[in-house]
């Protein structure tokens, strides 16, 4: 019995020690299987960080000159390195600072018919040795012209205003003036000119135009005025139909160029609930090659349907000049042709070029024979030639398809660490699909190459934003770009911008001529 107990004894010790372990086992398991489920967690975590921190990375070393970010944006070692970039020409040590011989001055010339001609009173005294000139011997006159303004005043005129009353309905008829009512005071149209032409074309903002008008001009305007006179102004142009002679002008066009730019608004537009409309307000320019016509429009979010209400472009039948932003593919189909702005395209290629000096050449290649087509067609342009020589035109075409092609082949299973295709392969693809709308400069003469001139007119609602800050409404932004495109396009078709408000605010506005 002793035997027996003591076997059964090592037997339920021997058992313990087996659930023991078994418990430990399955203890273990599923610490190992929550480690396991952590490292995935971490693997896929680390993946998402690398990725996001090689976006970054590239994020970092974009700027202006290898892709579409605008040099405003640039940060300040970006622009100490485009500065540089500008630096690197040699001057010559014999330079001297100024003008160059031979270059055509600016200055003035002597008006061959003068408003009026004075004579200054002869010279007292000797200007060597101080002797007194009474006695002195005329040898003759010279000459000077001085070109000024005369001084400037505020001019206050009351008018009597005749009252007639009708012998049919007896009716009081009051006589009436320009900007005037009866028994009221108020500003001409030449204060409120200049008003408008500060805040405008002057980029001057409300509070420093009324400062600046009563320094300058003797005129104590509020600030409140100076708003009230943009406004005013505005509402005449809409009135007198300006945007819509704008939009025929520009519809009877050839070429067009549009392009568009985020601005800020203090208050965006409300629903029916209140509640603020969705997407980032903008301003899109449609203009002409040259500066003719320059129309500016605001939008209220950089949305196809909100470049479709512009009403200029969608039965639009002239070549388009753009970027590649979707929302302006919607108006190729009946566009006799779409220009791909070179410009953008060359930031992106920079910008794959600077992924990878040797693997990524062709993004260079293809640069450079865009570069020598251009030069092509500008020598083809001086000659009077109306198209290239087609072997030669050809052979560009040959250069550019090897080198896309190249492209796409190179970087198509080549790893990126980002969601999606490398952005070479994504490249080489857009240029190969869309070669033609990248090549239709070298075809039709009359189209630019690049879209910079939509760009520069641009720059006229970002330095405004720049000085100002924002706009109050979508509302206030819509008059200020129907006032510029107004002083814009008039001022570039010869008109002084003074004459052009002057006129507009007394009935008379400047239209924009229709092409033939």
């Amino acid at each position: 019995m002793k035997g027996t107990g003591s076997q059964r004894s090592s037997y339920d010790e021997l058992l313990a020690l087996v659930q023991g372990l078994a418990a430990q086992v399955e203890t273990l398991t599923a610490r190992v299987a929550v480690l396991e489920k952590e490292n995935a967690e971490l693997r896929v975590e680390n993946a998402a960080l690398r990725a996001e921190n090689s976006a970054l990375k590239r994020k970092l070393g974009t700027d202006s000159t290898n892709s579409s970010t605008p040099p405003s944006q640039d940060s300040l070692a970006a622009k100490g390195k485009r500065q540089a970039q500008r630096s690197q020409r040699v001057r010559s040590k014999d330079r001297t600072p100024g003008g160059q011989p031979g270059r055509l001055g600016s200055g003035l010339m002597p008006a061959s018919a003068p408003d009026r001609t004075e004579t200054a009173a002869a010279p007292a005294d000797c200007s060597g040795c101080g002797s007194d000139l009474a006695d002195g011997t005329d040898v003759g006159m010279t000459w000077t012209q001085i070109w000024d303004t005369p001084p400037i005043r505020l001019g206050k005129v009351q008018y009597w205003l005749p009252r007639r009353r009708c012998s049919c309905c007896k009716k009081v008829t009051t006589a009436v003036v320009p900007f005037g009512h009866a028994g009221t005071v108020s500003y001409g149209p030449n204060v409120n000119a200049a008003a408008i032409l500060l805040g405008s074309a002057g980029n001057v903002p409300v509070e420093r135009t009324a400062m600046l008008m009563a320094a300058l001009l003797g005129s104590p305007v509020s600030s409140g005025f100076v708003a009230r006179a943009h406004e005013r102004f505005a509402q005449r142009l809409e009135a007198a139909g300006f945007d819509d002679a704008m939009s025929t002008a520009l519809a009877a066009e050839p070429v067009l160029c549009g392009d568009e730019t985020p601005v800020n608004i203090a208050r965006k537009d409300t629903d029916e609930d209140g509640t603020e409309k969705p997407g980032a307000p903008h301003v899109v320019t449609v203009r002409t090659p040259e500066e003719r016509l320059v129309w500016y429009r605001a939008l209220p979010a950089r949305t196809a349907v909100a470049l479709r209400n512009l009403g200029v472009l969608g039965d639009y039948r002239g070549y388009i000049v753009r970027d590649d932003y979707a929302g302006w593919h919607q108006f190729d189909a009946r566009a006799a042709g779409t220009q791909q702005c070179v410009a953008h395209l060359f930031r992106h290629l920079q910008g794959v070029l600077d992924l990878h000096p040797d693997q990524q050449a062709w993004a260079g290649a293809t640069r450079d024979v865009l570069r020598e087509a251009h030069g092509a067609v500008e020598v083809a342009k001086s000659a009077g030639v109306t198209e290239l020589d087609p072997k030669l035109l050809g052979s560009l075409r040959a250069r550019y398809d090897k080198a896309v092609t190249w492209g796409k082949s190179t970087n198509r299973h080549r790893d990126w660490d980002s969601a999606g295709n490398h952005p070479g392969y994504k490249l080489a693809t857009r240029l190969a699909d869309k070669a033609d709308q990248v090549w239709l400069f070298t075809t039709v003469f009359s189209v630019p190459w690049t879209n910079n001139c939509s760009e520069q007119a641009l720059k006229s609602p970002k330095l405004h934003q720049k000085v100002s800050g924002y706009w109050h409404t979508l509302t206030t932004l819509g008059k200020f770009c129907t006032v510029r495109s107004y002083l814009t396009s008039a001022c570039n078709h010869g008109h002084r911008a003074i004459d052009t408000i002057h006129n507009a605010l007394i009935g008379n506005p400047w239209m924009p001529p229709v092409a033939a």
